[in-house]
């Protein structure tokens, strides 16, 4: 074999390479997340500095994953429903639900160890009826769950009425522990994070209902003729979904410690989406990335950290991040990326 012919056969092993490489979904969010990172850096040359303040970690590559931990629960949940090809637009009114159980359980004097058990249940009651109304009554998941989403931040101010509502902050050194506190120098919200992603991917990768989840969300009517009971892995699906909002907002009503149904979680659900999207998910269903998911999750925060590190103004927050995450989805897709390609090698001729 020529010299040519050899340097054109390791062109042509290397393009093929770099060509399968950039058709992994992990890369484009890994490449966007390392982008904002040396965007960072340039912006504060500090960024990648880690202290010990106060007994824990500190740094800003600390505090992305803290401050993304209750988004990427919501995601995780989010992503079980989406991967059924379906969505849950009420995992925001679930965690405002959840803090104002909270509140009104701690001034109320119950034990706290009792009212983490009963905010999760609550998550448990509102994906029991996200499920039934999309499982058992064949509504639109869309309608179904933008039914909790519009009524459930009411429904947290009405539960602030049952304690008089003028005073909607409260202690607890249990809840805030799992939230704000530190173990060893791990903030203990991330030791929390992990232990509930642990859970969540030992039930969809060691159990049946992972493959269940995605067989229907892929065909559902396959599904059920393989003997699959689709209605009940739906309904599953809203269940986990809840579960996952309500530990999410157990974290982020210790942080505040206070009730504030309005405001908490505001947007969470269009930032959970995101989070499931940019991990490579088709809103179509039939495939569940909770790895790629957290990744998402991180590309968000991080886009939020960098916003607020450059000291743009707060209300080109969105703009940006949209802007940003349109950037990352057509890079992921195939017929851009293929486009794009055609249209270099036609100016190249």
């Amino acid at each position: 074999m020529s010299q040519a012919q050899t340097t054109s056969t390791r062109s042509s092993s290397l393009g093929a390479t770099l060509g399968a490489i950039g058709r992994h979904r992990v890369v484009w969010p890994l490449a966007a997340l390392a982008l904002l990172f040396i965007v960072d850096f340039i912006i504060s040359p500090s960024f990648f500095n880690i202290r010990i303040v106060e007994g824990r970690l500190f740094g800003s590559l600390i505090d992305i994953p803290y401050r993304a931990a209750p988004t990427a629960l919501v995601a995780l949940g989010m992503a079980v429903v989406i991967g059924t090809k379906g969505i849950d637009l009420s995992v925001g009114s679930i965690v405002a639900i959840g803090g104002a159980v909270i509140t009104w359980r701690i001034h109320a004097g119950d034990p706290h160890l009792l009212i983490l058990f009963i905010a999760l249940a609550v998550g448990l009651l509102c994906g029991l009826w996200n499920g039934f109304l999309v499982a058992a009554l064949d509504i639109q998941p869309i309608i179904a769950t933008l039914i909790l989403m519009v009524s459930g931040r009411g429904i947290g101010l009405m539960i602030n009425l049952l304690y008089g509502g003028t005073d909607p902050s409260f202690t607890s050194p249990l809840l805030q522990g799992l939230s704000t506190g530190h173990i060893g120098y791990i903030p203990t919200r991330l030791l929390v994070f992990v232990f509930i992603f642990a859970l969540l991917w030992t039930l969809l990768r060691r159990t049946a209902l992972g493959l269940f989840l995605e067989s229907v969300g892929g065909n559902t009517a396959a599904a059920y003729l393989t003997g699959i009971n689709a209605r009940m892995v739906i309904f599953s699906a809203y269940v986990i979904s809840g579960l996952m909002a309500s530990s999410a907002g157990v974290i982020l009503t210790a942080d505040t410690h206070t009730s504030d149904p309005i405001s908490v979680a505001l947007n969470i659900e269009l930032d959970a989406i995101l989070a499931v999207v940019i991990g490579g998910a088709s809103l179509g269903g039939g495939r569940i990335y909770l790895g790629m998911t957290i990744l998402g999750a991180l590309v968000i925060q991080s886009l939020t950290t960098t916003i607020l590190t450059s000291g743009m103004p707060p209300e080109y927050n969105l703009v940006v991040k949209a802007v940003v995450v349109v950037v990352v989805l057509l890079l992921q897709s195939s017929n851009f990326r293929s486009l794009t390609l055609s249209i270099l090698a036609r100016r190249k001729r």
